[in-house]
């Protein structure tokens, strides 16, 4: 009787052990996601907020979070900016520290306290973003769609500031002053038509979809 009782003790201090271990798996996980989901977005708000209030005082639209259909799989788009003047495709960093840029090469450098960390070339990276929304608006000039990259917080560049690239304190300046060529106004709207049309419906899955097409054709997530 006390063998039998025993066994049953313990399978049930097992059970509930198991039980914490999963709980604190999955609490952790969700936390992680929280987390890393609030530090990539708090530049893409900070650029929001100057945008949308840019378009409040223009004709401009703006778009935030587009998904694309693109090649094979998919492409994310942080902003799109709709102005009479041209498009702007916008790419958003936030980083801290120093960063070492170059136009032309694959990796970026960021300095913290001596330690280095590479990643991806953000003026590369935006580039599929513009090719994509050029094949969406096929009926306008390519020319007059255009990449951008944002950097907020508070990096300061040690190497000389690629073309094309701004500090979030220019921003409402650069998309004042765009040039790119004249839209009509219903161009203007038909672009932005085409746009949310066109655009995936944003879930979880989309997001999950794109990381794993990423992951396919880069093998790396950036």
């Amino acid at each position: 009787m006390e063998l039998t009782l025993t066994k049953e003790l313990l399978k049930y201090a097992l059970g509930i052990a198991s039980l914490i271990i999963i709980i604190t798996f999955i609490t952790g996980f969700y936390l992680g996601r929280k987390r890393k989901y609030r530090i990539e977005n708090i530049g893409e708000a900070a650029v929001r907020r100057i945008l949308t209030n840019y378009c409040q005082k223009s004709t401009a639209h703006l778009l935030n979070n587009i998904t694309l259909e693109y090649g094979d799989g998919t492409t994310q788009i942080d902003h799109i900016l709709i102005t009479q003047n041209g498009i702007l495709v916008i790419e958003t960093k936030h980083y801290s520290g120093w960063l070492f840029a170059n136009e032309k090469q694959k990796r970026w450098t960021q300095v913290i306290y001596k330690v280095k960390t590479r990643f991806q070339n953000p003026i590369l990276q935006n580039r599929m973003h513009v090719r994509a929304v050029q094949k969406l608006l096929d009926f306008i000039p390519d020319e007059q769609i255009q990449g951008l990259v944002v950097f907020t917080g508070d990096a300061v560049f040690k190497t000389e500031i690629p073309p094309g690239v701004i500090k979030l304190s220019k921003l409402e300046y650069y998309a004042d002053n765009i040039r790119l060529g004249s839209l009509a106004e219903n161009m203007l709207q038909y672009c932005i038509g085409r746009l949310e049309y066109k655009r995936l419906e944003l879930t979880g899955k989309t997001d999950i979809e794109h990381q794993q097409y990423l992951e396919r054709k880069f093998g790396t997530i950036d």
